[in-house]
């Protein structure tokens, strides 16, 4: 399974195949998991969910982005969404990748156009999250945040519970909304966790502190027994339904995610949308070993095994090559 998720981690930065993956569209399998290609595709998705009683934080996916002008593209696409879900009146709101707005390029380019997203969603009641990268991008985009919550109160970020120093960040954040995740990247063991109890273990821990003492905890995950303990934490200690939410991506375990908001839980769905979805689809595949396995329960089918496995056939080949090189 380790061998599976490197696999798959190498493949999701590889940019000739997301330039591949672009013309083949969602038909390859991507579809189950990213609501779309277009606005109009997401808002839909979105208004289905709403029906549900399920919010929405809605992602316009971008990868890959090192010159000034694409990562202004990026800010329009943004605003677009911004201004749809004020004007479809949908329960949702905006996830960013600094990345995508300019974050390799220029700090303050960055954040000038985060900004801009930002006093625009402000303007209209809707939450901005910032989300978290790999391990290089960590204090640049906390130091975004800083930035931003000197002039807005609409934002918050992400907190991956492998890394080593995660209960540090979430004293550091107490006063934000967080939304805490496991982690999607792969990082060394320096720095984070690698085995999956260890994970496990911090997230519950540093999930735990910060329902006692944030201000707003998004409980980021699809492990059903992760969520049964968090569930009975918050009501052994009397945490009101108001100060969190759990959250669960787009196509990924619909059943559990209609039966909590049943419940009475508040619960956000993430909508990924947009033509720039390989990225995004390939470090799902990678992320966890379970979810591996919803993706091919829901996803897989004969065609996403032949792009997957010419994928996977481009990753060795690129690793032989490599090593022959070096002989």
């Amino acid at each position: 399974m380790s061998m599976l998720k490197d696999v798959f981690m190498s493949l999701s930065q590889n940019q000739l195949l997301n330039s591949a993956a672009k013309k083949y569209g969602l038909r390859m399998g991507a579809q189950s998991v990213v609501a779309g290609t277009n606005l109009e595709e997401a808002i839909k998705s979105i208004k289905e969910l709403n029906s549900h009683g399920i919010a929405c934080t809605v992602d316009n996916l971008g990868e890959f982005v090192f010159k000034k002008e694409e990562a202004e593209e990026a800010k329009e696409k943004i605003l677009k969404v911004v201004e749809a879900i004020h004007e479809n009146k949908v329960d949702a709101h905006i996830s960013l990748k600094p990345t995508q707005l300019g974050l390799d390029i220029d700090f303050d380019l960055a954040l000038n156009n985060v900004k801009e997203i930002v006093d625009k969603a402000n303007s209209y009641d809707i939450f901005v999250n910032i989300d978290m990268e790999d391990f290089s991008h960590l204090e640049p985009t906390f130091k975004l945040l800083d930035e931003l919550a000197k002039d807005y109160e609409n934002v918050g970020t992400v907190i991956q519970a492998y890394f080593h120093k995660a209960q540090e960040y979430v004293e550091r954040y107490q006063n934000f909304r967080i939304r805490i995740v496991k982690g999607a990247y792969k990082e060394s063991e320096e720095i984070a966790y690698l085995d999956k109890k260890d994970i496990d273990n911090n997230y519950i821990k540093i999930t735990e502190w910060h329902l006692l003492h944030g201000k707003f905890t998004s409980i980021a995950t699809h492990d059903h027994r992760i969520i049964n303990h968090l569930k009975d934490f918050v009501k052994r200690n009397n945490i009101p339904k108001d100060k969190f939410d759990f959250q669960m991506l787009f196509g990924f375990r619909r059943e559990l995610q209609l039966k909590l908001a049943s419940e009475g839980y508040n619960f956000t769905t993430y909508v990924p949308f947009g033509n720039d979805w390989y990225g995004y689809f390939m470090r799902r595949l990678a992320e966890r070993p379970q979810n591996v396995n919803l993706v091919a329960k829901q996803v897989f089918n004969k065609k996403t095994n032949t792009f997957l496995g010419i994928a996977a056939g481009a990753f060795l080949l690129g690793r032989a090559s490599k090593k022959n090189k070096r002989k």
